[in-house]
């Protein structure tokens, strides 16, 4: 028992190389003791951008798994200090990503549910939108693509759109009525299976 007390306590005085070196020799002793060293900066870390101390834990806890799984062919080039604040200073950035999108997915939907147009124009002007919405547009029929087009896209007046195209006013209305109502039913789907 004194041996192995004797080794935990030598444990905390090695450098960080050394005590990779261990773990690549699969030593429990070495990953307790880098856990300790460093889970309360990445901690610190983690919690300041995110601030929450359960996401934080997680984090950290992902980040500590992986190295212990990945204990015999880790490759760190620089440091492990480095390392790990790197590891830490991605999986916050990935975090905060998936949040920002799920966040405006949600927002996308909460929209599209919208009986109103205009609510539904609002969507469809979003650069984040602007390669899905073009997809659904090349699907519409001939004459409501044109109408759609020449309207959101040119500007142009409902009686300029009829001059041009040789139609009516209201049968430019109607070309754009079922142009918004068939991309707002497309862009629903769309969205609903972005988030499954």
């Amino acid at each position: 028992m004194f041996a192995v007390f004797h080794r935990m306590i030598a444990v905390t005085n090695y450098t960080d190389n050394e005590l990779l070196t261990l773990l690549k020799s699969d030593s429990n002793s070495a990953f307790v003791e880098i856990y300790n060293r460093y889970w309360a900066s990445l901690y610190t870390a983690a919690y300041r951008r995110i601030k929450s101390r359960e996401l934080a834990e997680e984090i950290i806890q992902d980040i500590f798994t992986n190295l212990w799984i990945n204990r015999l062919t880790i490759d760190i080039r620089y440091s492990l200090h480095s390392y790990l604040h790197t590891a830490i200073r991605n999986a916050v950035l990935n975090h905060l990503e998936k949040e920002e999108v799920r966040e405006r997915w949600k927002a996308y939907l909460k929209a599209l549910s919208n009986d109103s147009d205009d609510s539904l124009e609002a969507i469809i002007t979003s650069n984040d939108l602007s390669a899905l919405v073009e997809r659904e547009v090349e699907k519409l029929p001939l004459k409501c693509r044109e109408v759609y087009q020449l309207s959101r896209k040119e500007h142009l007046p409902n009686k300029e759109i009829a001059a041009r195209l040789q139609i009516s006013e209201k049968t430019v209305e109607s070309h754009l009525t079922k142009a918004l109502k068939t991309l707002k039913l497309q862009l629903k789907d769309s969205l609903l299976s972005l988030l499954v």
